[in-house]
This record gives structure tokens, C-alpha cells and sequence, in this order.
């Protein structure tokens, strides 16, 4: 960097970073276009094809369903001796049902895996950020052929739904009668499914429909509040078990429902953590069993409870897009047009004729040929296409599966109606062994990339990089050997996301780095001016970080190992309550020293009915949370009762109102304290408001913060506090932090503190329990921006401390240059340090980018790359642009 350039920087360099910093989003949006195109579909509603030499499609063996959705039921809470699924244990073991794991692929979240399942369709990927939004409609399928169209189609009856309510988001005005809830109040285990169970007995004594759907939540919500090892786990599936034997009793006592099909399945399982989202082995192995008295016709010898399988894998495992065809046949529908999922074979004997099995077959494999010759071109199936030649090498996967085609078609009558019966059984293995190569085929097809665009998001976000550091040579004077550490970093984080076990551990990159980082300002401190302050404080930070680093196992390949809050916090409620309290006793303190130039009755009441509304608040949500964890002092203040039995919607308001109140004061410091400055440019005096109502606004944001953390990640502000105190003293004493080396801990703290928290690169660490707090009907702005700050808490916490000490080295430039304005020097050290971390962003875009489109093929991209480039989009736009630049900008520009 030049040193001989002044901090101001000139027009250049500002229109460089402002460049810079529009190329981001434009980058992020042309790459996203080509990475998660739009997939085409065949539109209408199937009909059934023309089989002249076959007849009438077969009869099916049902004429209504039954379909239950348990959400995040994954197979051994049904199938192993630890579950509380007795009941149906029994109907396995009688031959009453027929039980499969389902694969459910990533994203193992409940909008796409509906989708599969009721289009037998490979959803897009972006569905997974459609399903954190509960008032999008964009992703209806209304206008799509499923199963519960076709079932309308027949006019036999109604449709009925109760559960989940993106199931109505999903297929607006199809059902007749319904009640949906939402599916986002994790902390509610039990309403959620009574309001489900309420309408069974009622609608199984009605004749009018021929499918009701039912979606239960409870399960899902305690896996995400407490694991798959919660108390309230197997008291859940109990429930679940129980609400099987009501139902599996109305058929079999009922006659109107003698020839019904009852289904029940997880749309996706859940993590050692209680998550979902990504690729584990327990995400994607949901359960899925057929029950009737009608299946005691296959004669199946299956035997239930079975041994735990670290796999999840229990008796045969079938695609949840096998779900579509599979109940097009036992229901007598024509198979959805867009299906990629294969009959599964083990329901064939349920139709005695050769003739009928073998027409399913090939009306499942014609549907699937339709596809198939709508991606590539009706001229595959040509016979001048398929000459014997042309099949002993074929130069494509498609040719070779019309060639194979062309065998299973010719030989259908001759080996399928056999009266050999080894000659129909290897016809129809042949047959599924095909129509299992083309369903993989297919399904490759959704990654179906707009290569260009991938290239040119590339190439407009290295411009980005460029242009960032033009900026930042133009407006910075430090040596440039003060920017080694940077670099390294940078470098060292790009080359990382080459790796999917490194984006899948990020953690620890950014653990280690921190440490090294502030291990070596420690030395330069004890190298300084003031080496008992310097570097005593840096090891009292490195002390604050090692705590850090322990207290939530964080990543995606030890999720649910033990932690400091598994081994000691939770085990340990009253030591819980005496460090939140800590904390909360401590940001009481520093709010009300904050806030000095208020009158000292209104700032010590403020402060106290602030924390008191936010503490209480606290031990309210985590009584109904997890109410094992409120005892001791944490009992006695909820059973005070200072709320007055108020609501957790309405005691969340109170603190967010509060704090609204609050902040305004605090920023009516900061502008006074602002005006007083510009009337007195050089005196240099230091004045009351300086930079109280900066740090005022810190503190606030703190508490938010704290109301909007899980409750045994609180006491990391209490460390936090370590670390910036350490960081303050370093900026006010000796030599001091360079701008440089305050913009690369705030980089290095931010990202260390995202993970602290629990953060990961998966959709499944996803915190969404304080997503709603305050909320009473569904609000996607408030929602998505009270979820940004659940997740990203500890990040904008170093934020607002960033743009504290950014006003200490301001304070104390300009007491030692004379010759420059303070407005000068500001904005030159606002600029370094925004330049500074646009490097870094558009870089590690690059990589991402980069990475996302050499590894396009790789077995991982749909589970470990495409959710790390959500991620890097959150961190760009929301983090980066929103927050970082904008709210920490606004923040610098009220203390100048």
C-alpha cells in the first residue's frame, strides 16, 4: 500500500468501492440462475396410455387413502426395539402392513420432499428457501399433475386435509375440507398434533371423501428442541403408534372403508441434533409403511422390532418418488405426468394375472419414456436409431437405455406372460432393473446447468475483487506487509472450499485462525508500550475463546457429541440460571452506564424494567421449551409472576418495545452528542456524549441479541465482552491496533462467533425456535429478519463492537494528527475498513462460485456445496451489504 497517501483516500477510490460492492449481488444473482435453473415440466394431468393388445388398465385393489405424514419420522423411531411404534410392530408381524425405509435425497427439508412425494418428481433446490417462507405461493402445485389431482380428478369424493398447512401452500383450493398449522412454532408439542387428531373420528365415519391427509408436527418439533433422544420422544411416538391403531381400527371395522390404503411416512428424518436439511444417514431414511387387511393377501414374512442399524436402514429401502406410481396403481389413477419414481415391486402381488403386472409395468415405463423423450428428442426411440450396431456401442446413457427399451418391449408378451414362471420373474426384474436406470438418469437431469452463467458470475465477482483492492490501495496507508495475515487468510479459506470436508468443518478454520490471530497481537503486546495490559488482556481473550470454541458441538460430522453446554450446562440447570443471570446482570450495568446523560431515575428504571422484561421473558419461553431445565432461582421468578400471566407473544413485544423506546434515546445521544462535535470541529475536547450513545446502542443490540439466542448460548456474551474489552484496551493503549489489524479481528470474530453459536454450512442448523417471538400471525419481514438475528446474533454483536472501536481509533487519530479534519480521518478509516472487508467477501464468493462449478458432478454438490452457496449468499448480502456496510456504517457515521 502507498504510505505516503493521506486516510482520506480520493472520489476514485470510493467510486471503486461502491463499484465493487453492486458487482456482489449482480454476481450472486447471474451465478444462482445458472446453478438452480428452472426445471421445465409436462403440464396437465395424465391420462391413461393406449395399450391396445393389453385392454383396461388392471383394478385396483383400493378405492380411498389414507396418507399420514409424521414429520421427521425417521425409520428406527418405528422399526428398532427402541421404539414406541408397538402397535405397529404387530401389523408388520401379522402381514396387516408392509414396511420400507424411503430415501428422502437433499434438501431434507418439507416442502421439496412433498413435492417428490406427491409428484414423484426431483424438486429444485431452492425449495428449501420457499420452505422458510410461509406466505410464498410461487412454489404451489396447483397447476402440476400429483396424485391428490388425479385422485380429484376421479370425482369419487372429497378431499380432506388437517396438519401442516404447507400442504394448502402447496395445492390451493384441492381440498374440501381442511384445517392446516403452522409448522414454524417449534416450541409446541402438543396443540400442534391434538388439533390434527381431533378430526379423525369424526371424518372416519364419513362416506364423502376418498383421500384425507393428515401431517403431524409434534415429533418434528421435539427432535428440533431437544434431539432424538428428548424425554419426549418416545411418549410422542407412542401417540403416533396410537393415532395408527385408530385409524387401522376404522378399516378394519368400518365398512365403507374395507377397500382403503393407509399410509403413513416421515417426510425426512433427522441428525444425532435433532435437525434436518442436509445428507446424513438419519436425515434421509424416513419411514414408510402400507397398512390394510387387505395386504394379508402378499403373504409377507416380515418381523418387527429389529435391531438398531447405525444406517437407519430397515427392511427395503425405496425412492419417495416410488410413492406416486406405487398408489397410481393401488388406487387406479393414471400415473403424474412428471413421475421419475418406479412401482415398487413388492405390492405386484396383489394383482393375480401375469397380464396385469406386466401392464403396470410398461404404463409406468411409457410415462417414464415420455420424459425421457421430452429432454432429448423423440428421434431416440427411432428403429433407424437402434440397429444392432448402434446397441453393441452405445455413444450416450439415453441411447443405451432406448436400446434396452427396444429388448424389454419386444420380449414383454413372450417372456412377461410366460407361463414360465422364472421367465416372467426375470422379465420383471429386467424391467425394474430399467426403469431404475432411467429414474437415475432422469433425476441427474435437475442439475441441468446454464454453464455461461456460471462462468459470468465468475468472472463479474473477480472484477469485484479487483476493484476492492484498488480501493483499498488507493485509500489506506498501511504497509503493505501488514496485510500478510489477510492475505493468508483469504487464500487459505478459498483453497478450503475445494473440500467438502472442510466446508462441511468450517468451524474449525475459523477457530484456529482466531486463535493464531490473537495469539500474535498478544506477542506484539508484550512487545509494546504496555505489555502488562496488552498482553495479560490477550491471554484472558485466548482464555474467552478456548471457552468459546468448546461450547457448542458445532459442524455436520459430530452434530450431538458432547460440548460445555451437554456436559455441564444442561445437566446442570442452576448453574444455566446463574450465568444467564450473570449476564443479564452485567448488560444491566452497562446499560444504565451508557446511558449517563439521561437522568439517573430514568435510567436506572428503564434499564432495570428492560432486563426484567427480557430475563423473564427467557425463563418463560425455556419453561415451555424445556421446562426440566426452569428450576431454583429461574422457578421462583416465573412462579412471581411479574408478567401477570401475560403470553410469550406479548412478553416478547414488551422487551422489543422497550427496546425500540430505548433506542431512540440512544440515538438522540449519538446525534446531540454529533451536533455538539461539528460546533466545536477543533477543540479536541472530549465530550459527555462522545460515544455514549454508540455504545448505548451496542448494549441494546446485546440484549436483543440475548432475547433472541437460545437460552444456553446467553452466557457467550459474558465472553464476548472478554474479547472486546481486550480489543478496546489494545486501541486505547500504546501503539495500539492498526486499522488493518482491527478490520481482520472483526472479520475473524464474526465468522468464529456465527459457529460458536452452532452455526454450520448445512440447512439443518437452521435455528428457527426464536423466529417468532413476538409474532402472532406471519409476518415474512419481521420473521425473516428476527430468524436472520437468531442465527446470526454473535456475528452482528461484533458488528455494533466493531463500529465502537472503529470511533476509538477515530478519537485517538485525531488527537495526534492535527492537520487533518475528524470528518478526514473517519471517512478514511471508514472506507479502509468497508475495503477491507469487500475484499475478503468478493473473494470468498469467487471461491465458492469457483468451487460450486468444477465440482458440478461431484457426489456432494446438492448436499454440501449448493447449501454452503446459500450460506455465502447470507453472508454477502445479509451480513456483508445489510449489516456490516449499512447498519455499521450508519453506526460509525452517528459517533463522527
Amino acid at each position: 500500500m502507498n504510505q505516503h497517501r493521506d486516510g482520506r483516500g480520493t472520489l476514485s477510490s470510493t467510486l471503486l468501492l461502491i463499484a465493487a460492492n453492486i458487482l456482489v449481488p449482480v454476481a450472486i444473482l447471474i451465478f444462482a440462475t445458472g446453478f438452480f435453473p428452472y426445471k421445465p415440466l409436462l403440464p396437465g394431468l395424465a391420462t391413461y396410455a393406449n395399450l391396445p393388445e393389453y385392454g383396461e388398465p388392471p383394478e385396483p385393489p383400493f378405492d380411498k387413502l389414507v396418507f399420514m405424514v409424521i414429520d421427521a419420522l425417521r425409520s428406527d423411531f418405528v422399526y428398532s426395539y427402541n421404539s414406541g411404534f408397538a402397535f405397529t410392530h404387530g401389523l408388520i408381524s401379522n402381514g396387516d402392513a408392509i414396511p420400507f425405509t424411503a430415501h428422502a435425497t437433499s434438501p431434507t427439508v418439507t416442502m421439496p420432499r412433498l413435492k417428490a412425494i406427491t409428484t414423484g418428481s426431483i424438486p429444485s433446490f431452492l425449495d428449501v428457501v420457499l420452505n422458510l417462507d410461509e406466505g410464498d405461493e410461487s412454489s404451489s402445485l396447483a397447476s402440476q399433475d400429483t396424485w391428490l389431482a388425479q385422485m380429484k380428478a376421479k370425482k369419487t369424493g372429497k378431499l380432506v386435509m388437517y396438519g401442516d398447512d404447507t400442504w394448502l401452500k402447496l395445492f390451493p383450493g384441492t381440498f374440501d375440507r381442511e384445517d392446516g398449522t403452522t409448522s414454524f412454532f417449534v416450541s409446541d408439542f402438543t396443540e400442534v398434533d391434538n388439533n390434527v387428531t381431533r378430526h379423525i373420528a369424526d371424518e372416519l365415519m364419513r362416506k364423502d371423501w376418498n383421500t384425507m391427509v393428515l401431517h403431524y408436527l409434534g415429533l418434528d418439533h421435539i427432535g428440533h428442541k431437544g434431539g432424538p433422544r428428548s424425554p419426549h420422544m418416545i411418549p410422542k411416538q407412542r401417540e403416533m403408534d396410537g393415532i395408527v391403531r385408530q385409524i387401522f381400527t376404522g378399516l378394519w371395522s368400518e365398512p365403507h372403508l374395507s377397500k382403503t390404503l393407509f399410509v403413513f411416512c416421515g417426510d425426512h428424518g433427522m441428525n444425532d441434533a435433532g435437525n434436518h436439511g442436509a445428507s446424513s444417514a438419519g436425515e434421509t431414511s424416513p419411514a414408510l409403511v402400507f397398512a390394510s387387511p387387505k395386504l394379508q393377501a402378499i403373504q409377507t414374512n416380515f418381523h418387527a422390532p429389529l435391531p438398531e442399524d447405525e444406517r437407519f436402514q430397515f427392511y427395503s429401502s425405496v425412492e419417495q418418488s416410488d410413492l406416486a406410481p406405487t398408489l397410481a396403481a393401488l388406487l387406479g389413477f393414471p400415473i403424474p405426468k412428471n413421475n421419475l419414481g418406479v412401482i415398487i415391486p413388492e405390492f405386484l402381488p396383489m394383482w393375480s394375472k401375469k397380464e396385469d403386472q406386466v401392464q403396470l409395468l410398461l404404463r409406468n415405463a411409457h410415462q417414464m419414456l415420455d420424459i425421457i423423450t421430452a429432454a432429448f428428442g423423440s428421434q431416440i426411440l427411432d428403429a433407424a436409431n437402434l440397429t444392432p450396431e448402434n446397441c453393441a456401442h452405445p455413444q450416450t446413457d439415453y441411447q443405451e437405455l432406448a436400446c434396452e427399451w427396444q429388448d424389454i418391449s419386444n420380449t414383454a408378451k413372450q417372456h412377461g406372460l410366460s407361463t414360465d414362471d422364472s421367465a416372467h420373474a426375470a422379465w420383471i426384474s429386467r424391467t425394474i432393473k430399467w426403469l431404475r436406470k432411467a429414474q437415475g438418469l432422469m433425476s441427474g437431469m435437475a442439475s441441468n446447468y446454464d454453464v455461461p452463467r456460471l462462468f459470468i458470475g465468475i468472472g463479474i465477482i473477480a472484477v469485484a475483487v479487483v476493484l476492492a483492492i484498488m480501493a483499498a490501495a488507493k485509500s489506506m496507508s498501511e504497509p503493505a506487509t501488514s496485510f500478510l495475515p489477510f492475505g493468508a487468510i483469504v487464500l487459505l479459506y478459498g483453497i478450503m472450499m475445494f473440500a467438502s470436508s472442510y466446508v462441511e468443518e468450517e468451524q474449525h478454520f475459523w477457530y484456529w485462525a482466531t486463535t493464531a490471530w490473537f495469539g500474535l497481537l498478544g506477542l506484539k503486546g508484550f512487545r509494546g508500550k504496555s505489555p502488562s495490559i496488552q498482553g495479560m488482556g490477550s491471554i484472558m481473550a485466548l482464555f474467552a475463546l478456548r471457552i468459546i470454541r468448546g461450547w457448542n458441538q458445532t459442524g455436520q460430522k459430530f452434530a450431538g457429541e458432547s460440548d460445555i453446554v451437554k456436559r455441564f450446562i444442561t445437566s446442570n440447570p442452576s448453574l444455566l440460571w446463574f450465568l444467564v443471570g450473570a449476564t443479564y446482570l452485567w448488560i444491566h450495568r452497562e446499560i444504565i452506564y451508557s446511558l449517563v446523560s439521561l437522568p439517573r431515575s430514568v435510567r436506572y428504571s428503564g434499564a432495570t424494567g428492560l432486563v426484567l422484561a427480557g430475563i423473564t421473558f427467557k425463563v418463560a419461553f425455556t419453561n415451555e421449551d424445556a421446562p426440566e431445565l426452569v428450576v431454583g432461582s429461574a422457578r421462583t421468578l416465573l412462579e412471581m409472576d411479574l408478567a401477570k400471566g401475560a403470553s410469550l407473544v406479548t412478553r416478547a413485544k414488551t422487551v422489543f418495545i422497550g427496546l425500540g423506546f430505548a433506542t431512540v434515546g440512544a440515538v438522540g445521544m449519538a446525534l446531540l452528542g454529533k451536533r455538539q462535535r461539528q460546533r466545536r470541529p477543533g477543540s479536541g475536547k472530549r465530550t459527555g456524549n462522545d460515544l455514549q450513545g454508540i455504545t448505548a446502542l451496542h448494549n441494546l443490540y446485546t440484549l436483543l441479541a440475548m432475547t433472541q439466542s437460545r437460552t444456553t448460548n446467553i452466557p457467550l456474551f459474558l465472553l464476548f465482552n472478554i474479547i472486546y474489552q481486550y480489543l478496546r484496551a489494545c486501541v486505547d493503549v500504546g501503539d495500539g491496533l492498526s486499522l488493518v489489524e482491527l478490520s481482520i479481528s472483526s472479520l475473524l470474530l464474526q465468522f468464529m462467533a456465527f459457529f460458536a453459536f452452532g452455526g454450520t454450512n448445512a440447512i439443518s442448523s437452521v435455528d428457527l425456535s426464536n423466529a417468532y417471538n413476538g409474532v402472532s400471525d406471519f409476518n415474512v419481514s419481521v420473521v425473516g429478519i428476527l430468524t436472520y438475528i437468531g442465527n446470526w446474533a454473535g456475528s452482528m454483536y461484533w458488528t455494533f463492537a466493531t463500529a465502537v472501536l472503529l470511533l476509538v481509533l477515530l478519537k485517538k487519530k485525531s488527537a495526534a494528527i492535527k492537520t487533518r479534519s475528524r470528518g478526514d480521518i473517519a471517512v478514511g478509516l471508514m472506507k479502509g475498513h468497508a475495503a477491507i472487508l469487500t475484499i475478503f467477501t468478493a473473494a470468498s464468493v469467487v471461491a465458492v462460485m469457483a468451487a460450486c462449478t468444477a465440482l458440478r458432478t461431484h457426489l456432494f454438490i446438492w448436499t454440501v456445496f449448493s447449501p454452503k452457496y446459500l450460506y455465502c449468499v447470507g453472508w454477502s448480502l445479509g451480513q456483508h451489504l445489510v449489516v456490516n456496510l449499512g447498519l455499521g456504517g450508519l453506526l460509525f457515521w452517528l459517533g463522527v
